[in-house]
């Protein structure tokens, strides 16, 4: 049963009168509307406006739960607790585990907000009769990332792909690094995204250089065994492409190389 526990996520939940308006400040995302048993997805962004945390909000009747990296929930917690000032708000891990699940296995969970039909997300108490890496596996044929493929305080969350995958909502107003944020969309120009990419063998180190011929078109970030995702500049996506002595292939999904 394709259904997974994501030991590599954790949850922190941010309860109290002002939960939603304290976090709908902070995030890309409308908190503000995030309805009982709602998934949403966004990030946390540093003042110049790159991307620190991504996130899954789960609306709850009386707390939102963020879903961030396992690596990633104490430096998130200090991070709300440095913004709380006098907002009523309690910030606190959860212990609670969170699984996946794709291909219809439950479908009673709420949906992945990133793209349609790539599967279900819940918090609580399941049986998980699939890995991670199966998960993982799933998303990458998908051209969807994760955490470990984002270079945290350096990667814009646009060049991350988060306004292409529901990440950002550019009608609610300030949260923080709106403003580079927006600028970035409205000039419309992106020159460099995670795309996914395909090759033989063996995954090649995080931070390989990705030639072009002789012209650099960007890096490896993570993956499994014949698939990643990799930063490239998308005016050198076509040619023969090289990570070391290894030909890669960038695949080419339409949500994501049509909107650029």
């Amino acid at each position: 049963m394709p259904v997974a526990h994501l030991d590599s996520r954790a949850l922190i939940s941010v309860s109290g009168p002002d939960c939603r308006p304290f976090l709908h400040s902070l995030l890309t995302q409308d908190v503000s509307t995030l309805s009982d048993g709602e998934v949403r997805y966004g990030a946390l962004l540093g003042p110049q406006g790159r991307l620190l945390f991504d996130l899954f909000l789960f609306g709850r009747e009386d707390a939102v739960l963020l879903d961030c990296a396992v690596t990633r929930r104490d430096d998130l917690m200090r991070r709300l607790g440095l913004y709380r000032l006098r907002a009523d708000v309690r910030i606190e891990a959860d212990p609670r585990p969170v699984f996946v699940a794709w291909n219809d296995a439950i479908p009673d969970w709420p949906s992945d907000p990133r793209l349609p039909n790539l599967g279900r997300r819940s918090v609580g108490s399941s049986e998980a009769g699939a890995s991670l890496a199966a998960w993982r596996s799933h998303c990458l044929v998908h051209g969807v990332p994760d955490s470990e493929d984002f270079a945290l305080d350096s990667d814009y969350p646009i060049d991350a792909n988060l306004d292409l995958l529901n990440g950002i909502d550019f009608k609610k107003g300030c949260f923080i690094g709106q403003e580079v944020t927006s600028r970035m969309k409205r000039r419309g120009k992106i020159k460099s995204r995670l795309v996914p990419i395909r090759f033989e063998g063996g995954l090649p180190p995080r931070g390989t250089e990705i030639l072009n011929g002789d012209l650099r078109a960007g890096e490896i970030r993570s993956g499994q065994d014949g698939r990643a995702m990799a930063m490239l500049r998308l005016d050198r996506i076509d040619g023969r492409l090289m990570a070391g002595d290894q030909p890669i292939e960038a695949e080419r999904h339409e949500w994501l190389l049509s909107s650029s």
